[in-house]
C-alpha cells in the first residue's frame, strides 16, 4: 500500500474526531474587535498576495526525528547485544511490546528459556524501559507528521488532521504537545476505527538484526 493510500485511509477514519475538537475551539474562542480581525487577515497573506505558508510546514521535524532516533537507536543496540549475548541468530526478528500488566513482553522465534531470560534482562534494564516508554509515546505521531509533511511536500496533499494537532503559536508545537493532541484524537475515535485507518492502537518495536 502506498503512503498516498495510507494517509488517506488513516485521514478518514480520523477526520471526525478532529472536526469534533476544531468546532470545540470554535465554540469556546472569543469573539475578537474588527480591528484584530483586520489584523488577522493582513498577516494570513504575503508581501505578493499569496496564502501565507500553513503552521504545519513550519513544525521541527528534524528535530523530533532526532530525538526518536536517540531512542530507536539505544533500543536497536540493546537487543543486539542480547542476541550476541545469548548466541541467538544474529538474523532473527524480535518484536518488544508492553504487556496489560505493565512490563514489557519479547516475542522471538527462539527457545523459550532464552526469551524469557532476555525478557527478564530487559525488564530489569531501567535504562532500556524508559527509552522504550518515550518512543512508544513519540514514535506513532513522529512517523504520522513526517509521513503527512512528505506527501505535502511531494504531492500537494494537505491533511486536514495534522493542521488540526498544529497550533499557529510554534511555542506550543513542542513534541511533546503533538503527541498529546494526537493521543487524544486517538483515544476519542476507539480501537475499531484506528484498525480501519491503519493506526495500531498499540506500539511494538521490531527488530531484524541484518538490517
Amino acid at each position: 500500500m502506498s503512503l498516498l493510500t495510507s494517509l488517506a485511509r488513516m485521514s478518514a477514519g480520523l477526520q471526525q474526531a478532529a472536526s469534533q475538537r476544531a468546532q470545540s475551539q470554535a465554540d469556546t474562542a472569543p469573539v475578537k474587535e474588527n480591528k484584530a480581525d483586520s489584523s488577522q487577515s493582513q498577516d494570513d497573506v504575503t508581501l505578493s498576495g499569496a496564502p501565507a505558508p500553513k503552521a504545519s510546514s513550519r513544525l521541527a521535524i528534524n528535530q523530533y526525528k532526532t530525538s526518536v532516533g536517540q531512542d530507536t537507536s539505544y533500543v536497536r543496540e540493546t537487543l543486539r547485544h542480547k542476541i550476541a549475548e545469548y548466541g541467538i541468530h544474529p538474523g532473527t526478528r524480535m518484536s518488544v511490546s508492553k504487556a496489560p500488566e505493565g512490563t514489557l513482553a519479547l516475542q522471538a522465534a527462539i527457545p523459550a528459556e532464552k526469551r524469557q531470560q532476555i525478557e527478564q534482562d530487559l525488564n530489569n534494564n531501567q535504562t532500556f524501559r524508559d527509552a522504550f516508554s518515550r518512543l512508544s509515546t513519540n514514535e506513532p505521531t513522529v512517523s504520522f507528521v513526517d509521513t503527512a509533511m512528505k506527501l505535502n511536500k511531494a504531492y500537494g496533499v494537505s491533511n486536514p488532521l495534522l493542521d488540526s494537532l498544529v497550533s499557529e503559536n510554534e511555542q506550543f508545537n513542542g513534541l511533546g504537545d503533538l503527541v498529546h493532541r494526537y493521543d487524544s484524537i486517538r483515544r476519542m475515535v476507539g480501537a475499531e476505527q484506528l484498525e480501519a485507518a491503519g493506526t495500531q492502537q498499540n506500539y511494538a518495536f521490531s527488530l531484524n538484526a541484518r538490517v
